[in-house]
């Protein structure tokens, strides 16, 4: 399933989509998954395997986002030609007639002219300037014609191209939520308290109160190289920032962290190495995933509606924390929205707050924010 999918996202790769970045992109996710693939066949132990199916889910995303792209780039290109050259329906009928009527008549006779050698020799002249020019414009012609057909025949490949990535992404994730239910090789720094974290639970009423009962309770540090990467990690999911920190929405109402909006089914990972401090439903705010990458410094994501991982262990950077919710588009709908525009629909939102000791602080202390 792989193979078949990294070789469809390189068919995107084509002259007459590569200009922009998107087929770049798709050929970029078609090696990727051509790598991840190797990594699953030689995985040794279910930590490898996690490993291996996480960046098999992140090729598929990237790659997806290519096609949609890449798609979207041949639409475009497609119907700009198809208006040109309907628009010079009656030049192109015209040169087809000329050169129609010169390959016709004889050599000799083309040349000959009523006003004797001297016409004769100026109507050599002045066909042997215009056939270049004629020439030129039958091969850009021709060459426009050609691009249309390869454009027809993508579009027309598009359906079997997405429905593979669609189900390649689909069953990865599958995969992931099965491999990490079997992973037992990760290292524990302490062994949960389910009365403890359920006291917790029962006596806050804001996510601000559970933070900082968390705090006080039993946590080590995950890395101690975390300090040193603050304000430059990447953010846990691919996304697009709808709110910064303290900043207000249509209501009036601001909240001390990060709104990212996402692709429905999104991955997502750890920033960096931390301790997984919990995971599970909370108050309203749904399935939510607290991270321990330093002493006193907490990351609280929300948005998840699946989590994974087992509360205590350290997971590693870019390990897989949970999915998104939403259902993934169709084909019929992805393909549908291909002539007005091919940005992923971004449905699903992730809350992102950092905290160091009691107090909530600004993420882009830590995350490479644009």
């Amino acid at each position: 399933m792989m193979r078949s999918a990294a070789f469809a996202l390189a068919l995107l790769a084509t002259p007459v989509v590569a200009q922009d970045g998107a087929a770049q992109a798709a050929l970029a996710a078609a090696k990727r998954l051509e790598s991840a693939s190797v990594m699953l066949e030689g995985a040794g132990s279910s930590r490898d395997r996690v490993a291996a199916l996480t960046e098999t889910i992140q090729a598929y995303e990237d790659g997806l986002v290519a096609m949609r792209e890449g798609l979207r780039s041949a639409a475009i290109r497609q119907q700009a030609l198809e208006l040109e050259l309907n628009a010079k329906r009656d030049e192109v009928a015209r040169l087809l007639g000329v050169l129609q009527t010169m390959e016709r008549s004889p050599g000799p006779l083309l040349l000959l002219h009523p006003s004797g050698p001297t016409g004769t020799a100026r109507s050599g002249m002045i066909i042997s300037d215009v056939t270049p020019a004629i020439q030129s414009e039958v091969d850009r012609l021709k060459a426009q014609f050609e691009e249309v057909t390869l454009l027809r025949q993508l579009q027309a490949g598009a359906s079997e191209t997405l429905e593979k990535g669609l189900q390649g992404a689909q069953s990865a994730r599958a995969e992931l939520s099965a491999a990490i239910s079997d992973r037992t090789d990760l290292p524990m720094k302490y062994i949960e308290d389910p009365v403890q974290t359920a006291l917790i639970i029962a006596s806050a009423e804001t996510l601000d109160a559970f933070a900082s009962s968390l705090v006080a309770t039993e946590g080590t540090e995950a890395g101690s190289n975390a300090t040193a990467q603050k304000g430059a990690l990447a953010l846990p999911v691919q996304g697009r920032l709808l709110r910064r920190f303290n900043e207000e929405d249509l209501a009036g109402v601001s909240r001390p962290g990060l709104l990212i909006a996402t692709r429905p089914r999104a991955l997502v990972t750890t920033p960096i190495a931390a301790t997984l401090r919990f995971k599970g439903d909370l108050l309203d705010y749904g399935n939510v995933v607290v991270l321990e990458p330093a002493a006193d410094v907490l990351f609280i994501i929300t948005g998840l509606t699946e989590s994974f991982g087992t509360v205590g262990e350290v997971l590693p950077a870019g390990a897989p924390l949970g999915l998104m919710g939403g259902v993934a588009e169709a084909v019929d709908d992805i393909l549908s929205d291909t002539g007005e525009g091919m940005t992923v629909k971004a449905t699903e939102t992730l809350y992102l707050e950092v905290r160091e000791g009691q107090s909530p602080v600004d993420p882009a202390t830590w995350f490479a924010v644009e």
